[in-house]
């Protein structure tokens, strides 16, 4: 008498469908807060305010292997901005616009909801020197 095969049968009948149906799940709500992101950001004015740029952060993120096996390191740059009225956002910005910017620069920022437009650089913003 050899090993029972039978636990082979519950596996592919029970644990595996249930793994398939988690992993799904999983796909449909990332895809789903996804959209609901983009959807809520599209209801959501474009607003030009005035802003000081307080902080700038960086982080190296590893890609997955491609075909040819080897993992890429990306980096994802981002600024802190201050409002007017004391109100801080964080935008992911591209790395060219990330070096040219500089804490404590003034300007015009344009968002909506939380997708970055720009900023745009203005040396006579004196809300932050008021503080």
């Amino acid at each position: 008498m050899g090993p029972d095969p039978s636990w082979m049968f519950d596996f592919a009948g029970t644990v595996l469908p249930i793994f398939i149906v988690v992993m799904a799940g999983i796909i449909a709500l990332s895809a789903g807060r996804g959209l609901l992101g983009w959807f809520r950001n599209n209801r959501m004015p474009v607003l030009t305010v005035p802003a000081c740029i307080v902080a700038k952060r960086s982080e190296i993120r590893q890609k997955p292997p491609d075909e040819s096996s080897i993992s890429r390191a990306v980096m994802i740059y981002y600024l802190t901005f201050e409002l007017e009225d004391g109100d801080r956002v964080e935008f992911k910005v591209n790395g060219s616009e990330y070096g040219v910017s500089a804490e404590r620069d003034r300007g015009r920022l344009t968002f909506q909801g939380t997708r970055y437009h720009g900023f745009k650089r203005e040396p006579h913003y004196s809300f932050m020197e008021e503080r």
